[in-house]
């Protein structure tokens, strides 16, 4: 008799079904695992060896095998010890084999059978729920698992439980869903001082997604102004909130089950590595721009980061998907993000100030900034400069607006972009709009697209900057509440993507 249970591999945020089958046969007492396991996997048969003698169950002198099918897929983790468990135990007769047969199981056995929490709950729910099948996972994951309403989640504390329940003894009760975190954030954009056109930049990065750099001497606001951001973000929606918990559910990040709606900020150092940033490693991880999916992704210092680092941006800031390829691997992650940039104008960052500036000025202004490639900073919708602020400034009253009213001016653009882009799948906001659809939505009147067509010529845009002035102008258009976008829109993007050169075009 071959006694079997369910659980699952995971491939990025996918969980794919993994069946273990548990056969005794006669032979030299052996507990063997096979199907392509890592070590994690390997060494469950001491762990669930460990938890039946510690329950008094005695496993027989005979052969044990346990076979992870399909045999070709890579097995990583110490989710594989329950599941491996409860074939065992119904190979013995413990458990009703026909019940464990359609369960998913995943969690870590302790020596004394207490189960340990892991990661990847949730996407391992969405996959049971696709099969129709009943999910057991360890008490600190069953919150997390239990928001896919679709499928029943048991979530014991010990292996000692699983019996219990399918003996009858002691039916578990199915776990509910963790807490919803909706957390105000402490951070306003009363606090900063002057500023008042890279307040403005914000409100429009975070209305229409679109990517921002700002440059300026240390100690201006660069970093202050970034961490402000989450504050004036919506909400993410159902959906969103879903894609971005299955992945922080596979990295660990979910705290206590709860999903959260507040919108991810990813502040990564400049000496991260590729890996770290991308994705990779061992199982191949999401990396940070994945962890950033529907937030913010913060890069400070931005020309400190390594050069290879900086250019495997450039694929995903445009696809919103990063496939993460190794020998073994081949994992795709959602990675659609808002990118925030910081950056000195120099290494001594004190470059527009003539009388702190060093001798090498303006070259090594030139150098510095020249780190970041051309096709990247052609990526970059909005570029401000952040002067610095005087202290004799600093003692006078706050001024501008609070994160609560800017933040209801996002929320009323994002809603209307939500309801031009219903139906279109994949598009949100409107720097995901392209192609025919771009020209007819953010189509400028005749003196808007003049002034489009003179920027364009006067400096060389390339398609891809030409096409995203469109969307940051139809953005524009949007937090003011118009259908129509005028040369007054189109102006003021084409400020932002060069630098105060609407005048110039206007002139």
């Amino acid at each position: 008799m071959v006694a079997r249970a369910l659980t699952v591999a995971f491939e990025g945020i996918e969980a794919r079904l993994v069946e273990v089958q548990c056969a005794l046969s006669p032979g030299m007492p052996a507990f063997q695992i096979v199907g392509l396991p890592d070590k994690a996997v390997s060494e469950a048969r001491e762990r669930v060896r460990a938890a039946l003698s510690a329950m008094s169950v005695a496993l027989p002198s005979k052969r044990i095998t346990i076979n992870l099918s399909p045999a070709d897929m890579p097995k990583e983790g110490s989710h594989f010890d329950l599941p491996i468990a409860m074939a065992l135990l119904a190979a013995l007769e413990i458990l009703p084999a026909e019940e464990v047969a359609e369960t998913v199981a995943l969690g870590e056995l302790s020596l004394d059978g207490t189960l340990v929490g892991i990661t990847g709950a949730l996407p391992a729910a969405m996959t049971a729920a696709e099969g129709g099948h009943t999910l057991f996972c360890p008490a600190s994951s069953g919150p997390e698992a239990a928001w896919v309403d679709a499928t029943r989640v048991f979530a014991p504390t010990t292996l000692v439980q699983v019996i219990r329940h399918y003996s009858g003894q002691a039916p578990l009760a199915p776990a509910r869903p963790g807490e919803i975190t909706r957390e105000d954030s402490a951070r306003d954009l009363f606090d900063v001082k002057g500023q008042e056109r890279a307040k403005r930049a914000l409100e429009i990065a975070a209305a229409g997604r679109h990517h921002m750099l700002m440059v300026g001497t240390p100690g201006s606001g660069k970093s202050m102004l970034a961490a402000r951001l989450p504050g004036i973000l919506p909400e993410l929606s159902a959906s969103e909130a879903l894609e971005t918990s299955m992945i922080h559910s596979i990295a660990g990040l979910l705290k206590q089950g709860g999903i959260s709606r507040i919108r991810p900020f990813r502040e990564p150092h400049h000496t991260a590595s590729v890996a770290a940033i991308v994705g990779g490693g061992k199982g191949a991880k999401p990396g940070e721009i994945s962890l950033a999916h529907n937030g913010v992704l913060f890069l400070d210092e931005l020309p400190e980061f390594p050069r290879t680092v900086l250019e495997t941006l450039r694929q995903p800031i445009e696809t919103g998907e990063v496939v993460v390829a190794r020998a073994n691997a081949h994992i795709r992650y959602p990675c659609r993000f808002l990118l925030i940039a910081a950056a000195n104008p120099c290494k001594c960052g004190y470059l527009s100030e003539p009388s702190r500036a060093c001798a090498r000025a303006p070259g090594c202004g030139e150098d510095y900034m020249g780190r970041i490639s051309g096709p990247l900073m052609d990526r970059f919708d909005l570029r401000v400069e952040v002067p610095p602020v005087a202290f004799t400034d600093l003692d006078l009253p706050p001024s501008g607006e609070c994160s609560q009213a800017v933040a209801t001016r996002v929320s009323q653009a994002r809603a209307r972009q939500s309801a031009r882009y219903q139906g279109y799948d994949g598009l949100r906001v409107n720097a995901d709009a392209e192609g025919a659809l771009l020209e007819d939505i953010a189509s400028p009147d005749t003196e808007g697209r003049a002034l489009l067509t003179r920027a364009a010529e006067r400096f060389g845009l390339t398609a891809r900057g030409y096409h995203r002035l469109l969307r940051v102008a139809r953005t524009i258009a949007d937090l003011e509440g118009t259908a129509q976008v005028r040369a007054p829109h189109m102006a003021e993007a084409i400020s932002y993507r060069l630098m105060g050169a609407a005048e110039s075009v206007v002139g």
